[in-house]
């Protein structure tokens, strides 16, 4: 059996290690040259949902099921209840993260998680950048990059072939089933594809097309998601693949757009103020935990003109125990001694800004200042608030960062099954095609933090077994 794995992040190499490891012939088709190879999951550090290493997170089904789609027809709801064997083809197409699906990637965490643990990787409950959480996290240690280059290793010692600086085109099809994939280089044939190649942050078409103009002021978060240009969605859905996730949306992420370091992200701004380009606030800043909440506050930052704000504080910043570890930015904050003076070095009107921190300011009140827990210190009377953390701006020096949204990873991708098999728009699996990681959608609202790594890991596991005959 030739199993054929396009993409060689997190999903690619699980897919293409467990099929080896099943016996069959794997080849990798890799956009990227060797060493730049791997996608997103090279420059993250993979935060896993897990409370331990074979357990996802006390909140995980919960929180997907409550950003689980858009208003699904009552009846099909009712249908998804059932046993999955009794769905109409309606229910199994349906644009929605079903039950079945969820259940699959809840139950196969933890055994993937001890699979890359017999791989090779470590795991382990190590500091991440939010100063303030409300879920448990558990994280390769070495992250990402590690992540890659083990199984990069482990692929190779098993005889998989990468065939790095290749570009997938079109799926082979005869007579209704997959029969391998035409790259730049040629056709290959194989009894089996499977989709790992990302989103499309990287294809600035698509971007506009699906999430609109504004798109221009997106840009990925990491280089990898450079290489992430959307074939494999395209391909799939070319041939009738049933579309999944809200493919008008994104994972956003708040980073510093001078930097060019790897996700040089600001999750310090709920202990200061954000500020747009006219100079004035425009969502509250400190809703909750960052951890829970940074994704809401940087969808409001890309709504501003020009998609960009600042965010403000003054020396009061440094009673933020270790802030500096949610400031991963490699450049220099701008520092002023007067609002007056960071207005003009921010090309920002000094009118306006110095009424929105007087006016913020004045809503501040008197209450114990508690960094590492939501503390109730909150403005008053003041449009729109600031729930937590709320205290005058006005010991200098002040400083601030400017801030856009990032786009971690797009959200629209296909619909698979339990077993990773992408689903055509009658409802039907499409023999001999799978796909896995951020090709395949699962996100509607608001992400689930810290699932997407996983994800990548389960069902490109999942894919290969099953094409191979293991399925459990």
């Amino acid at each position: 059996m030739h199993i054929i794995v396009v993409g060689s992040g997190i999903a690619g190499l699980s897919a293409a290690l467990s099929a080896a490891e099943s016996g069959a012939k794997v080849t990798i088709i890799e956009r990227a040259s060797e060493g730049e190879h791997g996608g997103n999951t090279r420059y993250t550090e993979a935060y896993l949902r897990m409370k331990s290493m074979d357990d996802v997170a006390d909140d995980f089904i919960d929180h997907f099921m409550a950003n689980a789609g858009g208003y699904t027809d009552p009846s099909i709801e009712q249908e998804m209840v059932r046993d999955h064997a009794d769905w109409s083809p309606l229910a199994r197409s349906q644009s929605t993260v079903d039950p079945d699906f969820l259940g699959a990637f809840a139950d196969n965490a933890g055994p993937t998680l001890r699979w890359l643990e017999s791989a090779g990787l470590r795991f382990d409950f190590l500091p991440t950048a939010f100063i303030t959480t409300t879920t448990t996290r558990l994280l390769p240690v070495g992250g990402g990059l590690v992540m890659v280059e083990t199984l990069t290793a482990a692929c190779k010692a098993k005889g998989v072939e990468f065939r790095f600086e290749t570009t997938a085109q079109n799926l082979l099809m005869t007579k209704g089933r997959i029969t391998g994939l035409s790259t730049n280089t040629g056709e290959i044939k194989g009894d089996a594809v499977i989709l790992a190649c990302g989103g499309f942050e990287g294809n600035p078409e698509m971007l506009a097309r699906y999430i609109g103009a504004s798109a221009i002021n997106l840009r990925p978060v990491a280089r990898g998601g450079h290489y992430n240009k959307g074939e494999g969605i395209r391909m799939a859905l070319d041939i009738g693949a049933a579309p999944n996730g809200d493919f008008g949306s994104y994972h956003a992420e708040p980073i510093d757009p001078r930097s060019g370091v790897a996700e040089p992200a600001i999750f310090t701004f709920p202990y200061g103020i954000l500020v747009n380009k006219a100079g004035t606030r425009f969502t509250d800043e400190a809703p909750g935990t960052v951890d829970a909440h940074y994704e809401s506050v940087t969808r409001r930052i890309f709504e501003q003109r020009d998609g960009i704000a600042w965010m403000i504080a003054d020396a009061q910043l440094d009673d933020v125990p270790n802030w500096q570890k949610g400031s991963r930015t490699d450049q220099a904050p701008v520092v002023a001694n007067s609002i007056a003076d960071l207005a003009q070095k921010m090309d920002l009107p000094a009118e306006a800004l110095s009424a929105t921190i007087g006016a913020y300011n004045a809503a501040c009140v008197e209450g114990p200042f508690k960094p590492l827990e939501k503390d109730g210190l909150a403005t008053q009377g003041l449009s729109p608030p600031k729930s937590n953390w709320a205290r005058p701006i006005d010991s200098a020096p002040y400083r601030a960062w400017p801030i856009i949204s990032a786009n971690v990873f797009t959200f629209g991708g296909l619909k698979v099954d339990r077993n990773a098999r992408v689903i055509n728009q009658d409802g039907r699996s499409i023999p001999g095609l799978y796909a896995a990681g951020e090709t395949i959608g699962i996100y509607y609202r608001t992400y689930t933090g810290s699932t997407s790594v996983l994800r990548g890991a389960v069902f490109g596991r999942q894919a290969a077994l099953h094409a191979c005959g293991q399925a459990q």
